[in-house]
C-alpha cells in the first residue's frame, strides 16, 4: 500500500480538470492505498455543497457521482484555507468530510507521503 496526495487546482469552470482529482483518488484507495485529496486555487469551489452537482467532464463520471464515492470511502477533502478566503467559503459552506488546512498542513502531509499527484 502506497500513500497518495492528490491535489487539484482547477475548478468548476473547467469540468474535466475539477474531476479528475476526485477519480484518481477514488482509483487509489479502490487498488488499497491511503489517500488524501487537496484542493487549492479554483479547485475549492469544488467542495462547495451543491456545486459538484452539475459537473460533467469530457467522457468522465459526474463529479458528484466521484464526490460521493471520495465521501463514502472516507478520503479526507483538505480545501486550502487562504484559497478559500479569497473566495469567501467557510467550513459551513464545505460538503461532509472536506475541512479547511493550511500550508503547513499541506507541506507536512506531502513530506510524509510517498507519491503526490497534482492536476
Amino acid at each position: 500500500m502506497a500513500t497518495f496526495m492528490i491535489s487539484g487546482s482547477r475548478g468548476t469552470d473547467d469540468p474535466t480538470m475539477a474531476t479528475l482529482p476526485f477519480m484518481a483518488a477514488k482509483t487509489a484507495k479502490e487498488q488499497g492505498h491511503d489517500v488524501v485529496v487537496w484542493l487549492w486555487n479554483e479547485a475549492v469551489t469544488s467542495a462547495r455543497k451543491g456545486s459538484a452537482d452539475h459537473v460533467v467532464g469530457v467522457n468522465l463520471t459526474p463529479l458528484k457521482e466521484l464526490l460521493a464515492a471520495v465521501q463514502a470511502a472516507n478520503i479526507p477533502i483538505w480545501v486550502c484555507g487562504a484559497c478559500a478566503v479569497a473566495r469567501q467559503i467557510g467550513q459551513g459552506d464545505l460538503v461532509a468530510g472536506a475541512v479547511i488546512k493550511g500550508m503547513p498542513d499541506y507541506i507536512k502531509a506531502v513530506a510524509e507521503r510517498d507519491r503526490n499527484v497534482a492536476f
